[in-house]
C-alpha cells in the first residue's frame, strides 16, 4: 500500500480524536462524569499518537547518512512503539485511577441528555476514523482475517489506527452504558466502573501494541509470501543452479534488507557473472519493490 494511504488514515483519526477530545472534556466540565473524562483523556492521547505517527513518518524519509547507511525507516517503528507507551499510562493507567477514585468517591453525573449526546455523536466521529483505516487496510489484507493482518503487517500506521479506533468504539459504548445505568439506577459507581472499563481495555491495546512493535523494531523478517516471492524469482533464473539461503529484515514498511546466497553456472566468464548479477537484483526489486537492500553473495558448483 502506498504511504499516503497510510497517512490519510492517520489524519482522518487525528481530525476526529482532536473533536472527540473538545467535545468531552465540554461534556466533562458540564457533567463530571469519570468515563467522559477517562474518555477525554483516551482521545488527548490518541490526538497526540497520531501526531506521533506523522513525526515518525517525516523522520524516516531522511536520506542514509554515516551513521545510518540503511536509512531511517525504523523511526516509523519506533514512534509506534511510543504511542502504545503513550497508550498505557496516558490512556490506560489514568483512566484506571479516575475510576478507582470515584469507586472510592462517588459522584453522579449531573446531566444524562449531555452526557449520551456526547458519546453518541463521538461515536460518530470515530466511525469515521474507523472507516478511513478500513478502507486502506483492505488494499493489502488479502484474505488474511483482521487479527492477522495486525500481527503480521510491516506498517508501523495501520494496526496502530485500527486498534485505537477499535478501542475508542468499544470504550465509548462503555462509557455510555457506565453513564446511562449510574443515572437510572442512581448508583454513581456505575460510571466510575465504566472508567475502569476502559482503562482496562486501553491497557490491553497498548500491550498488543507494544510487542508488535518491539517484534519489528528488533528485527522481523519479510513476509512467507515475499520470501517465497524473492525464492521464485531468484531460481527462475537461467544461470542460477540453486539458492543456498535468503535472509531478509524488514527495515521499514517499504524498505526490506535482503542477503541472497546463491550458486551460479560455473561457465560464466566474469561479465557474464556481473551481468547476471545485476539481473537477478532487478528482478528482486520488481517482484518485491521493498527490497531497497539487496546484498548477493555468489559461489560456483567448485566453490559450494
Amino acid at each position: 500500500m502506498s504511504a499516503g494511504g497510510e497517512k490519510r488514515a492517520v489524519i482522518a483519526a487525528l481530525l476526529a480524536n482532536l473533536g472527540i477530545a473538545i467535545a468531552k472534556f465540554v461534556g466533562f466540565a458540564i457533567t463530571g462524569s469519570a468515563s467522559l473524562l477517562a474518555e477525554a483523556i483516551h482521545s488527548v492521547a490518541d490526538t497526540s499518537n497520531q501526531g506521533l505517527l506523522l513525526l515518525g513518518d517525516r523522520r524516516a524519509r531522511r536520506e542514509p547518512s554515516e551513521s545510518h547507511p540503511f536509512g531511517y525507516s525504523r523511526e516509523r517503528y519506533f514512534w509506534a512503539f511510543v504511542v502504545s507507551v503513550v497508550l498505557f499510562a496516558g490512556g490506560g493507567l489514568f483512566a484506571l485511577y479516575e475510576g478507582i477514585e470515584k469507586l472510592r468517591h462517588p459522584h453522579e453525573p449531573a446531566d444524562l441528555f449531555i452526557a449520551v449526546t456526547i458519546l453518541v455523536v463521538a461515536m460518530g466521529f470515530e466511525s469515521f476514523s474507523l472507516r478511513t483505516a478500513v478502507r486502506e487496510a483492505r488494499k493489502v489484507k488479502e484474505q488474511s482475517s483482521w487479527v492477522a493482518f495486525i500481527r503480521h503487517s510491516k506498517s508501523a500506521e495501520l494496526p496502530v489506527v485500527l486498534l485505537e479506533d477499535c478501542g475508542a468504539l468499544i470504550g465509548l459504548v462503555i462509557a455510555l452504558f457506565g453513564v446511562v445505568l449510574a443515572k437510572v439506577t442512581d448508583e454513581p459507581r456505575f460510571d466510575a466502573m465504566g472508567s475502569v472499563g476502559i482503562g482496562l481495555l486501553l491497557v490491553v491495546i497498548a500491550l498488543v501494541l507494544a510487542s508488535e512493535m518491539r517484534s519489528l523494531l528488533v528485527g522481523e523478517a519479510a513476509s512467507p509470501r515475499d520470501v517465497a516471492a524473492l525464492r521464485r524469482v531468484i531460481e527462475g533464473h537461467a544461470h542460477v543452479v540453486r539458492v543456498l539461503d535468503v535472509r531478509t529484515q524488514q527495515l521499514g514498511p517499504d524498505d526490506m534488507l535482503v542477503g541472497v546466497e546463491l550458486e551460479l553456472d560455473p561457465t560464466l566468464s566474469g561479465v557474464e557473472l556481473t551481468d547476471t548479477l545485476e539481473q537477478i537484483e532487478g528482478h528482486i526489486r520488481a517482484v518485491v519493490p521493498a527490497a531497497q537492500q539487496v546484498y548477493l553473495e555468489p559461489h560456483t558448483a567448485d566453490e559450494s
